[in-house]
């Protein structure tokens, strides 16, 4: 098998890995991490589901502009370091260590970064979710292609 054809497996693999709740840590960014950390029904609320992730920043590390599951309303809250967000038109903001922001359900999260270039940053972000939706993190990329 070619070396090209093995990192693309690899790479694929990643991206569905960060779709499935309790699937293994995964990146799809550029120095960034996301481990599934909870997923549970919410009994009194049939057909939704609360599914948390930390997502780790490595030094001037990077997410991908994406989008989430069209049900998911998601709330971001920094654990260490800085983060720097923008959800759709908003302008963007450094976060700090115990602030937070949300995501609404159909919002393009456009920049969300570490805000350093010397030391790491962490966040934990839970979703409410439908239980049955299968990827919780797409690439604009990825979206703008399954459109077409």
């Amino acid at each position: 098998m070619r070396m090209t054809s093995i990192v693309s497996v690899a790479y694929a693999a990643l991206i569905i890995a960060i779709g499935v709740p309790g699937a293994p840590a995964a990146a799809h960014g550029i120095g960034e991490t996301v481990t599934p950390h909870f997923s549970q029904p919410i009994p009194n609320i049939p057909g939704k589901s609360l599914v948390a992730v930390v997502v780790e920043y490595a030094p001037g590390g990077a997410s991908l502009p994406h989008v989430h599951a069209n049900s998911a309303f998601i709330l971001g809250y920094v654990l260490s370091g800085e983060i720097v967000s923008q959800v759709n038109d908003e302008p963007s903001r450094v976060y700090q260590p115990g602030e937070s922001f949300y995501e609404t359900p159909g919002s393009r999260h456009v920049v969300s970064r570490n805000a350093s270039n010397s030391k790491p940053a962490k966040l934990l972000a839970v979703f409410v979710i439908n239980s049955d939706e299968k990827e919780l993190t797409i690439s604009v990329d990825q979206e703008s292609r399954s459109k077409k």
